[in-house]
């Protein structure tokens, strides 16, 4: 080790103590006045010039200079000794004996250490090294813990595709080709579909006091699996048994042929719940209920039925709820019109047309037929809403939003309310708590049941502090979504109508005159029209 940092070192004249300043080498770091009156201060030397001292220190050259009278004992070396935050890292600053004193021998720093309790990561040669060759007024690690090694969460990788795209395909007359959808993963039968790779425990570290530290907890998982296929042996890989489609729903894959229904979804059949894809060859009679892990295709129409699939659904004819109707997936929906129901996509909502209906689609909403018009009720779009017209010369009350996920925008204005109600909790009980703190303050002993209680609240002040902070992230993170979200426009290739109203995240407009070939977005901070 090489001397770099300014140092300090007492000797004694009679009964003077005098402090030579040692001037820092290279790019050392000078003598601090404040280190340097806390050594004086632990050494029992007082009664100098402050100012004095405090000029010599600042030459930053070598020097000499007389302090005060003292008892002129000769002192040993010593050192200070630092615990990082996480007790990892124990850092000691050595300082000189007097000119006749002691220095420090291995045996004292190691008492000082296990006087400490560090027990773990001890760095003899460190130690060594300094003795051989002291450095004072410089931190030298003595003790360092080992970090946890973390091991690696498990991992599915699948040989299909697990997000198929529906897109259907746009005709040159702007007509919409339904029919040629590729929405089905085939597979052949002993077609490999999963492999698993396992979890990697991690090791635990410890720290310089000997305590152990755990690896954070890795996730295990497991191939979860339907009818029709067959675990591996070692349990790591899946294959089909049989020749169909493969899907991937909530993490379970599955494995068959489509379920048909050779006519309409009726009396003869009753309500229908499946855990693979179903097609209807007719269509989906008013009161009945179609249930699919997977996807629905249905060649007709829909009446006002539930529709429910864990994947996409496609309905060739069109929708028409009669105000009863509810149709969900948690895929895409693509549809010929929807009429007078309620529509709920996590993906995206391709139609012909919408009249009065409630849409939501936590991607675009498309109406790209020839007349692609949107006429009466509420459309929301967490992407954007393209449509040839919007509204009504009859002024039908249409509301378009777009900019955040429908069940993000819910779950904003939800989280406003929690935060208000929180703060509201908070407001109560702070006159209380201030009242008791004051009775504590001067001295005053509480009952029993008086100091249950205010150790209750102070539980509840705490409590209420995480869930706001909580609530509070949360609340940030959507709004900085809805604000940056650069997708969120309305699209109108003809015309929008007055009276529509337009929602961007948090901004709203009303459109006042009839407008044609317009694209609205939010742009510096307010909605904007602006030409196609």
């Amino acid at each position: 080790m090489e001397q770099k940092n300014g140092y300090f070192q007492i000797r004694w004249m009679n009964k003077t103590a005098v402090c030579r300043i040692f001037a820092p080498k290279e790019e050392g770091v000078p003598v601090s006045y404040k280190e340097l009156a806390s050594f004086l201060s632990s050494q029992g030397i007082y009664g100098y010039s402050e100012a004095d001292v405090a000029q010599a220190v600042a030459q930053g050259t070598d020097c000499e200079i007389m302090l005060a009278e003292g008892d002129g004992i000769e002192f040993s070396g010593s050192m200070e000794l630092n615990c990082s935050l996480d007790k990892m890292k124990i850092t000691a600053v050595f300082y000189p004996p007097s000119a006749k004193g002691s220095p420090l021998s291995y045996a004292d720093i190691m008492a000082e250490l296990k006087g400490r309790g560090v027990k773990h990561g001890i760095k003899g040669e460190v130690i060594s090294a300094f003795l051989q060759e002291p450095v004072y007024c410089t931190p030298l690690v003595l003790a360092e813990g080992k970090q946890p090694l973390h091991g690696k969460d498990a991992r599915i990788e699948y040989y299909f595709n697990t997000n198929p795209s529906l897109k259907p395909k746009h005709n040159e007359d702007g007509s919409v080709d339904y029919h040629s959808l590729n929405m089905i993963c085939h597979v052949e039968k002993g077609d490999k579909l999963a492999t698993l790779h396992p979890m990697e425990p991690g090791e635990p570290g410890v720290d310089v006091f000997g305590k152990t530290i755990s690896p954070r907890t890795v996730k295990n998982r497991a191939l979860e699996y339907g009818m029709n296929i067959s675990l591996s042996e070692d349990g790591l890989e899946l294959f089909s048994d049989v020749t169909g489609h493969v899907a991937l729903t909530d993490g379970k894959a599955f494995v068959s042929s489509v379920y048909e229904v050779p006519a309409d979804v009726d009396n003869s059949t009753g309500d229908i719940r499946y855990n693979g894809n179903v097609h209807v060859a007719g269509s989906v009679r008013g009161g009945f209920t179609l249930i699919a892990d997977g996807d629905i295709v249905v060649e007709g129409s829909v009446e006002d039925a539930l529709l429910q699939a864990g994947g996409n659904i496609i309905v060739r004819c069109g929708i028409q709820g009669m105000h009863r109707g509810v149709v969900e997936a948690q895929g895409n929906i693509i549809t010929k019109y929807i009429e007078n129901a309620k529509v709920f996509a996590g993906g995206y909502v391709e139609s012909g047309s919408i009249i009065y209906s409630e849409v939501s689609a936590g991607e675009d909403i498309i109406v790209a037929e020839r007349k692609g018009f949107i006429n009466g009720g509420v459309i929301r779009a967490g992407g954007k809403v393209d449509a040839n017209s919007i509204g009504s010369q009859m002024g039908a009350k249409t509301q378009v939003e777009v900019g955040i996920a429908p069940e993000k925008k819910e779950r904003y204005a939800n989280l406003q309310k929690e935060i208000a109600g929180i703060g509201a909790e908070q407001e109560k009980i702070a006159p209380i708590l201030e009242k008791y703190n004051a009775l504590i303050q001067a001295g005053q002993q509480l009952e029993e049941k008086h100091r249950q209680y205010y150790q209750q609240l102070l539980h509840q002040r705490q409590t209420l502090q995480q869930q706001k902070k909580e609530a509070e992230e949360e609340f940030q993170a959507l709004h900085k979504e809805m604000t940056n979200s650069r997708h969120a426009k309305v699209l109108v290739h003809r015309d929008i109508f007055p009276g529509t109203v337009i929602s961007i995240s948090e901004l709203s407009v009303t459109v006042k005159d009839k407008r044609s070939y317009t694209c609205i977005e939010r742009k510096n901070g307010e909605i904007q029209f602006n030409n196609l």
